[in-house]
């Protein structure tokens, strides 16, 4: 609720603090919160399908129409597609138990960060000002993927600590991202908002030097081509300055 009343409190000052957007080109900080629905191709398809983001877009758009800021986002799913993570764990039974004997119950998801540098432009192409328009940027930075391994409220040693390291595949590498859609800035009120297409291309590297499940095969130290591509839309709240007040004396 505190981030909701911020961001309203945010909100209101740059609409009773702005100037007039539809009949001038308007310098003026940014910032938005967005999602994204994404789709995942390249090395990245054969451990993830499909895969939320949820993050922020903060910058500064010139009197030219040009954007230069950063990008974020926490990256999450469930679709997980290693197959035989902990076959080793399983007992002839066909099951995992904790440290009290009890059937486990272990669950996987894909999470991730990304963050980017991102420079673009917006074209006031079927427009209802100067400040709308299609938006383009693109831009490099970094990202991070992995594995997360939950136990619950159960103990089992074989995954506690630092043995779940030998699970989660850490990659790490340089991301780059393009994104082409429509960005709205009105003439009045809050409606102010983003959405588009994206692709991002990361050339990562796996961190661990083994997986415990496959103990006998030797990691990869090759580049992977980490693909995620989809849709995202954003809410951006514009902060512009206050016009100067004209007074006129007898």
């Amino acid at each position: 609720m505190r981030i909701l009343l911020a961001l309203f409190l945010l909100t209101s000052i740059s609409i009773f603090a702005q100037r007039n957007v539809r009949d001038s080109i308007i310098g003026t900080p940014m910032i938005a919160v967005h999602y994204g629905a994404n789709w995942t191709a390249g090395d990245l398809y054969q451990r993830y399908g499909f895969m939320n983001h949820i993050g922020i877009l903060a910058g500064y758009k010139t009197s030219r129409n040009v954007f230069l800021g950063m990008d974020a986002n926490f990256m999450f799913g469930n679709q997980v597609k290693t197959k035989g993570l902990f076959d080793q764990l399983v007992d002839s039974y066909g099951n995992i138990t904790d440290v009290n004997g009890d059937i486990a119950k272990v669950l996987v998801y894909s999470r991730g960060v990304n963050v980017n540098f991102a420079a673009g432009f917006i074209l006031p192409i079927l427009s209802p000002n100067e400040n709308s328009g299609i938006f383009i940027h693109g831009g490099i930075g970094y990202l991070l993927h992995r594995l997360r391994v939950e136990t619950q409220d159960q103990v089992i040693p074989q995954l506690e600590l630092d043995y779940k390291k030998g699970y989660d595949r850490l990659t790490i590498g340089p991301n780059l991202h393009q994104f082409i859609g429509y960005s709205f800035l009105a003439n009045g009120g809050f409606y102010n908002f983003y959405g588009g297409f994206y692709i991002q291309e990361g050339f990562t590297r796996n961190k661990r030097t083994i997986f415990f499940d496959q103990p006998d095969i030797p990691v990869s130290e090759d580049v992977r081509i980490d693909i995620q591509y989809g849709v995202k839309i954003g809410w951006q709240i514009p902060f512009y300055k206050r016009q100067p007040k004209d007074f006129y004396y007898d």
